[in-house]
């Protein structure tokens, strides 16, 4: 590893190379772990829009949507049309026969992210908060609408993206102070969601998840 690359972790281990090493060695553990999570929780946000959407839309409902006429040809969502367009496209070009599933799987974490935003949110039908049957009560100081689960994932989002970047996760922001607060936060509201979801996410990451172990191994080095 170059000198640059080990500085942060040599600085958060006053100087000290073996505890260096090892921290970035736990980092990439943290990372790996925290990656799978992540994954899991995609696929069921997916697979929960996706449900609720052909319930309400129909069973095509992304293709139909991008086509002419459709919830997505509109100046405020041209953005996904055009997503949608472009995975299409490279089905022809790959001569990929088309399938509703196949192209489920093309779209990234930011796309259903984007469900939320309200341009999105609206053109689906205003609905999609159904996939979160066990969200609290909106209050008059919490607002548990669609911008609220929108921010949610956006950080959720960052932190995958991080990750996929090879940026460490180990870290305060910004800072070369060891820290799992960041990645601990991020942990939880997957937690969260997923118990919104009504989804018993300890069953669904059975042998998956030793996310708060590696944190303290990091926390204690």
């Amino acid at each position: 590893m170059t000198p640059a690359r080990m500085s942060r972790y040599r600085i958060a281990c006053g100087g000290n190379g073996r505890k260096a090493l090892t921290l970035y060695r736990r980092n990439l553990q943290l990372s790996q772990e925290m990656f799978t999570i992540i994954s899991c929780f995609e696929v069921t946000l997916r697979n929960a829009i996706d449900k609720h959407c052909q319930i309400t839309l129909g069973s095509d409902w992304l293709k139909d949507g991008a086509g002419a006429g459709g919830i997505f040809d509109t100046p405020q969502c041209q953005e996904t049309q055009s997503i949608i367009h472009g995975v299409l496209k490279q089905f022809q070009k790959n001569h990929t026969p088309y399938s509703h599933q196949k192209l489920i799987a093309e779209l990234g974490f930011g796309f259903w992210r984007y469900m939320f935003a309200k341009q999105y949110f609206t053109a689906t039908g205003k609905s999609l908060l159904k996939i979160f049957p066990s969200k609290p009560t909106s209050t008059p100081s919490i607002q548990y609408n669609h911008s609220f689960i929108f921010n949610h994932l956006a950080d959720i989002n960052n932190l995958r993206n991080r990750i996929a970047h090879h940026e460490p996760i180990c870290f305060l922001p910004g800072q070369p102070v060891k820290n799992t607060g960041y990645v601990r936060q991020h942990y939880g509201q997957i937690q969260q969601l997923f118990r919104w979801m009504g989804i018993d996410e300890k069953s669904l990451l059975y042998g998956l998840d030793h996310i708060t172990a590696i944190c303290r191994s990091i926390d204690t080095l």
